[in-house]
């Protein structure tokens, strides 16, 4: 018959990490590439919905700090497949990948919509799959607005700071960014823009159309030039 867990094996080191950070542990890959996956919703303050598949903010910024203090790490390929979530999660995410001392490619597979679009090109070099899709549209409150006019200039505030950080990490100009996320007649119920792979390449979003074996040569050649750099 098979024993119950005791008291001590709920408190060991590896429940904990899984249970704070959402990983058996902090990076020690055998590999000296760090795979980090940025799945579902991309959760902030408030928590989603049990059922809902999540990426919790929290769980990340430990993982993210743990690639670059760890040596044995010399790059980062980020994996997305994301339907957007929390502002200020998504972009603090985008902020940490985009400080990074060490080569970052990003990945899109599936979707990189909403607030996933920052953290798409916060990576030094972005790759798109041919059918995955972004979804480009301004910020959206769901929430109950008390102060209207206060609650608008706050999300205009947080509007430019998506818009900045987006053009300042890809090739796409402000104007063209905002008639993509203004665009009225794409969807049924909004406003915005859908883009699948080579399209988001031509808008300037996304550096290249390419799958995993692309992105991950595209990493290690990034490395190499790294390691070439400081040999010298």
């Amino acid at each position: 018959m098979p024993k119950s867990p005791t008291e001590d094996e709920h408190k060991s080191p590896v429940v904990e990490n899984l249970r704070e950070l959402g990983e058996l542990r902090t990076p020690e890959p055998l590999s000296n590439v760090y795979c980090l996956t940025i799945v579902g919703q991309i959760e902030g303050h408030q928590a989603v919905q049990p059922q809902t598949k999540a990426t919790k903010y929290e769980h990340v910024i430990p993982q993210l700090f743990a690639v670059e203090q760890n040596p044995k790490i010399e790059g980062i390929m980020v994996i997305l497949n994301t339907a957007g979530g929390d502002v200020e999660a998504g972009l603090a995410i985008s902020e940490l990948l985009s400080s990074l001392s060490k080569p970052s490619v990003s990945l899109v597979l599936g979707g990189g919509h909403s607030i996933g679009i920052p953290i798409a090109v916060s990576c030094a070099k972005s790759f798109i799959a041919p059918t995955a899709t972004m979804t480009v549209h301004p910020i959206r409150y769901t929430g109950l607005v008390i102060n209207g006019h206060q609650q608008f200039e706050y999300l205009q505030k947080m509007q430019e700071r998506v818009v900045r950080f987006v053009c300042g990490h890809s090739k796409i100009e402000e104007p063209e960014l905002r008639k993509l996320m203004f665009k009225t007649g794409e969807l049924a119920q909004d406003i915005g823009t859908i883009l699948v792979g080579q399209e988001a390449v031509d808008m300037g979003l996304i550096h290249e159309v390419g799958g995993l074996k692309d992105a991950y040569r595209s990493l290690l050649r990034m490395i190499d030039s790294v390691a070439a750099e400081s040999s010298r």
